[in-house]
């Protein structure tokens, strides 16, 4: 049995998310019953990833890694192509990785990092710090001592018997704190810590939490922080917690009997044009929808060749009236600048989509 026992205060907060999430996975399974379900895993593997790897600055759109899974071409830089043909090589084997083998961790790195990097499937071999920025805000153990606390953190994930929503956000703090490789840290953490939670329960397999956990991307690394300065990682696991449980939520409310309505999103889309004004507004609220998008993605999926100053106009009134926001908002102008639906705009389309004829 391992002695070795990461520093952990279990607070109120993590046992009422606890019992949130359990309550939301049973609503969610019975929901998923009577979804089609391969199509529903296509499409939120495809948003995982793509989350996944937009925290590590990839720029490519859920439509671009459709494309690639379908092998379609993509013009891309090459690197974000291998990137996302590695990821969905990885996510194909999902299944069959034992979270607590160290060895399928490895493999599933070489995997993952394949033709990014020299080192794949090893530890890393020299020190490595965690940046924001020009400031370092991480130094990570000396390589010497990573593969004995990669092999405490495998004992103590094997015999503790926290619940796994806890194990398994644990594991993703320690991981990221040791940061075992010299790249793709980020990654495998956040993989890993979905592989724990699907042998758990089957349905993390099918939840993007990653597009949530890029969503609010500034606040992952802050708490990753505040559990580092603290020797604690609590606010971490209230963190993760909080994401899965606003996960579970989205997917449980969402209106189904709506999703593949042509009629109904018409319907939806005039309800938006005269709450907003604009038909230009309301199209760019519905693309938004579970996406993340460029000026020049929305153009394309309007019909138009370049990004007109009427979009411009629109985009920029829906971001003064917080209805999206921006990825990178404190870079504006920014080649990568995406943007997607706020929590406003997220609730103002739900509440549309709740008033039926």
């Amino acid at each position: 049995m391992s002695t070795y026992a990461p520093p952990l205060t279990i607070t109120v907060k993590i046992l009422n998310l606890i019992a949130s999430i359990s309550e939301q996975l049973g609503r969610a399974a019975e929901r998923e019953n009577k979804a089609q379900a391969l199509r529903l895993r296509r499409v939120n593997q495809i948003r995982t990833i793509q989350g996944s790897l937009a925290i590590e600055g990839n720029s490519l759109s859920v439509e671009q890694i459709t494309a690639v899974l379908e092998g379609k071409p993509v013009i891309a830089p090459p690197r974000e192509v291998q990137e996302v043909k590695n990821a969905l090589a990885v996510y194909e084997r999902f299944e069959q990785y034992n979270p607590q083998q160290e060895t399928d961790l490895l493999q599933a790195h070489q995997l993952l990092m394949a033709g990014l990097m020299a080192e794949t499937g090893h530890y890393r071999g020299g020190g490595v710090g965690v940046m924001s920025g020009n400031q370092v805000v991480h130094m990570a153990p000396p390589a010497s001592q990573v593969p004995r606390l990669m092999t405490d953190l495998f004992a103590w994930l094997k015999s503790t018997e926290h619940h796994p929503l806890v194990a398994s956000a644990v594991f993703h703090y320690e991981f990221e704190f040791i940061h075992p490789f010299a790249d793709g840290n980020g990654r495998m953490g956040r993989l890993w810590q979905s592989l724990i939670l699907a042998k758990w329960n089957a349905l993390f397999a099918n939840l993007p939490i990653e597009s949530l956990v890029y969503a609010h991307q500034a606040e992952y690394y802050r708490v990753i922080s505040a559990s580092t300065d603290q020797t604690d990682c609590a606010p971490f696991v209230e963190f993760m917690l909080s994401v899965i449980e606003e996960t579970l939520s989205a997917q449980v409310s969402e209106p189904s009997s709506s999703l593949d309505d042509p009629t109904f999103n018409l319907r939806l889309e005039s309800r938006l044009e005269s709450r907003l004004g604009s038909a230009l507004a309301a199209k760019v609220m519905l693309l938004l929808h579970n996406k993340t998008l460029s000026k020049s993605e929305l153009a394309g999926l309007l019909g138009h060749k370049t990004v007109s100053g009427e979009l411009n106009k629109q985009v920029k009134a829906l971001l003064n009236h917080a209805f999206i926001e921006m990825t990178i908002p404190d870079k504006p102008s920014s080649r990568l600048q995406k943007y997607r639906l706020s929590m406003r705009g997220k609730k103002e389309i739900k509440q549309l989509r709740l008033v039926r004829e």
